[in-house]
């Protein structure tokens, strides 16, 4: 069977050295990475993945948001079946969130070579553009962009730290790989993500291989307390309304809501702070605080939307910064992962992701799922990012077998 043909030509010391190879493009602090979306860090390492994957006589494409595609073409031109992830990283991050996904899909090209198979459909790697979101703002800019094409010229007003727009980034993307022909979102058979897991459940169970189920559902919000500054030596306890009490009881409130409502699954976090006058002599007078609060039951995020206001002081500002609804993988592409899971002879399990991925807006486009490998102690976003070769080995195993799998169906 060409699925298993396939994947017993994954390599892992030749996966090991494309990662290392990726990792010389933007080193950052203690070994990590440091490559934002669309700097010339990011370019090099296009240029050097559009010239590995030209080696393997595959075709290149890019589009109006830099994504790039790259295709072994299929013994018959039917919509194709897409695996990849990002190879833009957090500005301390690590050598595998996203990059893992790119540079093990192109393993499976050079497996799909070695092997001599030629699927029935085509079989294409995307690097999808900008989805950390640390130099611009939304994440996942690639992928929705893609989905949703009216986005982008929203995005391409939006600017980094520098001043710098996406829109002239971009132009010097399409400058810079002038050469690439453009192309617009095509039908698409499957598509399927390789990850590392950013959490501890799978090193935990001791299980080297997860199939994502679905996408926790999250809302983010804002809300700011207002109290009165004053002197802190010179003003009375009864006539205090400081800012940061106020906010501290909000949280208690907020924390207790979230457990009725989630119970062990909660994922609630306060993750920005601002004070005013933020001044060790001074009393608060306005805080200001985000929640992200996460569920993969949409109607857990309504309640939580629904009763946030009554955990609040009367004259608190309460405002939505965002939400998505959890996104449900397709059943049919998990149970071909499950199968492909079967057929490296290892565990797995069945997981949910609590990360946004770029496979959320693809579940949109067509039939997607996801695979993960653990990740040592659960972290990501971070020089220490580490999973075992043999795990990282074995999730490109299962990738190959599923991408074959799938670009043999009808």
């Amino acid at each position: 069977m060409n699925s298993e043909i396939v994947m017993n030509a994954v390599s892992g010391a030749r996966l090991q050295c494309l990662l290392d190879a990726l990792a010389t493009f933007g080193p950052g602090r203690d070994s990590g990475m440091n490559r934002q979306a669309l700097s010339e860090e990011d370019f090099q390492a296009r240029a050097w993945l559009i010239a590995q994957a030209q080696a393997l006589g595959c075709k290149v494409w890019t589009d109006a948001c830099a994504n790039l595609f790259i295709r072994r073409d299929g013994r018959e031109d039917l919509p194709p079946v897409m695996t990849g992830s990002h190879i833009d990283t957090q500005p301390t991050g690590g050598r595998l969130d996203g990059c893992y996904g790119v540079m093990a899909g192109l393993e499976c090209l050079h497996a799909l070579a070695e092997a001599g198979v030629r699927t029935r459909r085509p079989i294409e790697l995307v690097v999808w553009t900008n989805e950390e979101g640390s130099r611009f703002s939304p994440g996942a800019m690639g992928s929705s962009a893609y989905v949703d094409p009216q986005r982008l010229a929203d995005y391409r007003n939006n600017q980094d730290a520098d001043g710098i727009t996406v829109g002239a980034a971009l132009d010097a993307h399409a400058a810079r790989f002038a050469d690439l022909p453009l192309r617009e979102k095509i039908a698409t058979h499957a598509f399927v993500e390789l990850h590392i897991e950013q959490g501890p459940v799978l090193e935990q169970a001791q299980v080297p291989l997860g199939v994502v189920s679905g996408i926790q559902g999250v809302g983010w919000y804002q809300v700011r307390c207002k109290g009165a500054s004053a002197h802190a030596g010179t003003t009375p306890t009864h006539m205090r309304r400081d800012a940061v009490l106020l906010a501290m009881t909000a949280l208690g409130r907020i924390d207790t809501l979230a457990d009725a409502l989630a119970g062990e699954d909660k994922r609630l976090t306060f993750g920005r702070w601002n004070v005013h006058p933020n001044a060790i002599n001074t009393i608060a007078g306005e805080v200001t605080f985000s929640i992200d609060f996460r569920h993969a039951d949409p109607a857990m995020l309504e309640a939580f939307d629904t009763r946030l206001r009554d955990c609040l002081p009367a004259d608190a500002e309460l405002t939505r910064l965002f939400s998505h609804a959890p996104t449900a993988f397709d059943a049919q592409v998990i149970g071909v992962l499950e199968a492909a899971c079967d057929a490296t002879g290892l565990p797995w399990q069945p997981i949910r992701s609590g990360a946004f991925h770029d496979a959320m807006y693809l579940a949109g486009h067509c039939p997607t799922a996801m695979l993960f490998v653990p990740s040592r102690d659960g972290i990501s976003h971070n020089p220490l990012e580490f999973t075992e070769p043999t795990q990282l080995h074995a999730g490109a195993r299962a990738l190959a077998w599923s991408l074959v799998a799938l670009a043999e169906q009808p």
